[in-house]
């Protein structure tokens, strides 16, 4: 059962009292942050929290951890401090090509990889950028991405398809998850989930989030629901007995069902599966 990444909360490294809470949250990842979320003049301390923070058992949430970039005069010791610490990742910001996963890959050569995909130039090499040997995951970074790109916000996030669109066909090309970018108006419940909404629907494996009172719209918007699990097994059951049959397709509640559905069926309960795990 592959892990799930429905909801992945930023938390700053600077918090310990967040960082903290955060072993009590009901997320599935969380990305602790050295970067955008910790001022200049705690970048050390943050580090420091951090370490003593990760020596605590925060049970089955991945733990990723955004370092800041190598040009930056945190970055290398950022990278450096991951390689001691228990992380499931470390994301790397503003990745604009392999050769910025390259440079951290020579100062972590265990530690799983992960992609801040917020600039123009790495929307348009985001294959390139998902087919590096030791890249494990994608996150959009959206605020950046419109910033960049000169965008302006719209509900139905149109400037951003083309973006979204190239990392989720690079990520699923290449078997790497990828979760969608923040959503801003965290008090805004309906906008938050028509946004998990769409982000499902085009195929994304889950959403960062900012703040705690998200989790909850994330994890129901992007778990299979119960009538989908249904239909699941029965389009499998039906598509078994068929073969048996000796015949190549079955049908469900008026419709085909060909191996290829049967291949989302076997991954809806797989997903269900392992999102009940988390649970346990």
């Amino acid at each position: 059962m592959a892990r799930p990444y429905r909801s992945v909360l930023y938390i700053p490294a600077a918090n310990a009292r967040a960082m903290d809470k955060a072993r009590g949250l009901p997320a599935d990842a969380i990305i602790f942050d050295l970067e955008d979320a910790v001022a200049p003049d705690q970048k050390v301390a943050a580090r420091d929290a951090l370490r003593q923070a990760l020596a605590q058992d925060y049970g089955p949430r991945a733990r990723i951890v955004r370092i800041n970039a190598l040009a930056t005069e945190w970055g290398r010791a950022d990278a450096v401090a991951c390689a001691d610490l228990p992380v499931d990742g470390v994301l790397i910001p503003k990745v604009d090509g392999p050769e910025d996963l390259d440079a951290v890959a020579e100062l972590l050569p265990d530690a799983p990889l992960w992609a801040m995909m917020e600039t123009p130039l790495g929307m348009l090499n985001a294959g390139a950028i998902a087919a590096h040997p030791r890249l494990s995951g994608m996150v959009m970074g959206t605020n950046d991405l419109a910033k960049e790109i000169g965008s302006r916000f719209r509900a139905d996030r149109l400037p951003m398809m083309a973006g979204l669109g190239l990392c989720l066909l690079a990520a699923r090309a290449h078997g790497r998850v990828i979760v969608d970018g923040v959503f801003n108006a965290f008090k805004d419940e309906d906008g938050l989930r028509a946004e998990c909404e769409q982000g499902r629907d085009m195929g994304f494996d889950g959403k960062t989030l900012i703040h705690p009172a998200q989790l909850a719209v994330a994890n129901a918007a992007f778990a299979p629901t119960e009538p989908e699990i249904d239909l699941a097994r029965r389009q499998i059951e039906a598509f078994e007995q068929a073969q048996a049959a000796g015949q190549g397709v079955a049908v469900v509640d008026d419709r085909i069902v060909e191996n290829l559905h049967v291949e989302t069926a076997r991954r809806t309960i797989d997903r269900a599966q392992a999102i009940a795990a988390m649970a346990e």
